[in-house]
């Protein structure tokens, strides 16, 4: 029999190569390990359900759209503004779920989020965001004490971050439009400018616009077909004129002095009487000498008649009795309405000629005026081109500024929630069921390490004994 000392001894080989299959001494040891082994797998598990704080997750979802947005402001006469964002997945080089990602996570809106629940930022905790492959979807996960704090962490959470875009995109807008003032006090600079030299012109040339010189080039050019209208016109008077006085064999002049004379009531009465004294004086010379008493007598009255008739016409026509002998003092019949025709029409041409003097003195000053503003009108033109490029340059960038200020989403896309902060109905952690799982999985791996450590003398005897395979 072997000795108690070694019974209770158990040699090398056995505890490497193990009992017989058969042998029931063994079994308080393994026992003993199983039991030992049970309970390190469930004393943490046991102690960590009883012990662990219960901990709610609450869920929520962000998504971004995938369009774009324009606006387009005409401005008659002036020119056109546009503003275009283009879509937030347009490149490839920035993703904007992974920027929001990062601005999630960043500490300035997790310590507003904290601060808005009035804890720490350590006790507010991180939350938990994921990006949903293939999709524009931000996937958010926070932890809180129970149900109802996990979703107003998730709230939080989301109100300090929509603050913060908020922020940013106004801070944008703010840049921009203090960098576009500067080229808008530039362009307003620029077309004062332009406005002060146009009405600097205006003033020393009293030219309103190019339109006006324009209008008075116009003009002139139709006063010089006037003049020469009218030149042509009063040639053609002057001629008929001078072929009438040829006909008649007196002046102008003289026609006229002789109807005003024939027109005079005492003249044509001293008229008559010195025919009446002619008469008589031819009477007289027919019947007695030149030297009769009679005929003297008849001639003297004759010759006093006559004198008083051209003392009468000198008073009557204004002109010497020298000029009034070439007088025309016996017109009758036609003759008298040539003398008429020739008084008319050489009137006409004394207004014609009148008219052509008046005008061709105003086209002289009319041409002296243009020669004079053809640079500043040239000068004039181009200043109000300036000034309307000037002020088309001007209402545009001011187009373009008030445009761009509803293009809010071109540096910070538009970010929705597409699922509220949930209300967890059960915690999250511990996971009771996760946690028995775990321990029954390693009471598992623990029997099974035992079943083999109990036959593991007959699988290596089994193993040892195999025969080689022939060669």
């Amino acid at each position: 029999m072997t000795p108690p000392l070694l019974r209770r001894r158990l040699p090398l080989r056995r505890i490497l190569m193990g009992g017989r299959l058969s042998d029931m001494g063994r079994f308080p040891r393994y026992l003993a390990f199983a039991l030992l082994g049970g309970a390190m797998i469930w004393a943490p598990i046991t102690g960590y359900l009883r012990t662990a704080p219960l901990a709610f997750k609450s869920q929520s979802s962000l998504i971004l759209p995938g369009s774009g947005a324009s606006a387009s402001m005409n401005l008659n006469g002036i020119g056109q503004a546009s503003s275009y964002a283009n879509s937030a997945f347009a490149s490839n080089s920035v993703s904007p779920t992974e920027t929001y990602k990062r601005l999630i996570g960043a500490d300035r809106i997790l310590a507003a989020a904290a601060k808005s629940m009035e804890l720490s930022r350590a006790e507010f905790g991180q939350p938990r965001i994921k990006l949903v492959d293939q999709t524009s979807l931000i996937h958010l996960e926070i932890t809180g004490r129970s149900a109802e704090d996990a979703q107003a962490r998730g709230n939080a959470l989301l109100t300090a971050f929509f603050a913060e875009l908020d922020a940013l995109r106004a801070d944008e807008q703010m840049t921009r439009e203090d960098s576009g003032l500067a080229a808008i006090a530039d362009y307003q600079a620029s077309v004062a400018a332009t406005r002060a030299d146009i009405a600097r012109l205006q003033q020393d040339t009293g030219l309103i616009s190019a339109e006006q010189y324009d209008a008075m080039v116009e003009a002139t050019r139709e006063l010089d077909a006037r003049v020469q209208d009218l030149a042509a016109t009063l040639q053609e008077k002057t001629q008929r004129v001078s072929a009438l006085e040829t006909t008649l064999g007196l002046p102008a002049q003289a026609a006229a002095a002789t109807l005003k004379l024939y027109a005079d009531a005492q003249f044509t009465a001293l008229t008559d009487e010195v025919g009446l004294h002619a008469a008589t004086l031819a009477e007289a010379r027919a019947r007695f000498g030149e030297n009769h008493p009679k005929v003297q007598e008849a001639r003297a009255a004759h010759k006093a008649a006559q004198a008083a008739a051209l003392e009468q016409a000198s008073i009557v026509t204004d002109l010497p009795r020298a000029d009034l002998e070439n007088l025309d003092l016996a017109p009758a019949g036609a003759r008298a309405e040539l003398l008429a025709e020739l008084v008319r029409m050489d009137a006409e041409r004394a207004g014609l000629a009148e008219q052509h003097v008046a005008l061709s003195h105003r086209l002289e000053t009319e041409l002296d005026r243009q020669a004079e503003l053809a640079a500043p009108a040239a000068r004039l033109q181009d200043l109000q081109r300036d000034f309307s490029v000037a002020e088309a340059v001007f209402a545009s960038a001011i187009a373009r500024s008030q445009s761009t200020k509803s293009d809010v989403y071109a540096s910070y896309p538009l970010v929705q929630v597409l699922e509220n902060p949930s209300l967890p109905d059960s915690p999250s952690s511990p996971n009771r069921k996760l946690a028995i799982a775990a321990g029954a999985a390693a009471t598992l791996m623990l029997l099974m390490g035992l079943v083999l450590g109990w036959i593991r003398s007959a699988v290596i005897s089994r193993l040892l004994n195999k025969p080689n395979d022939a060669v």
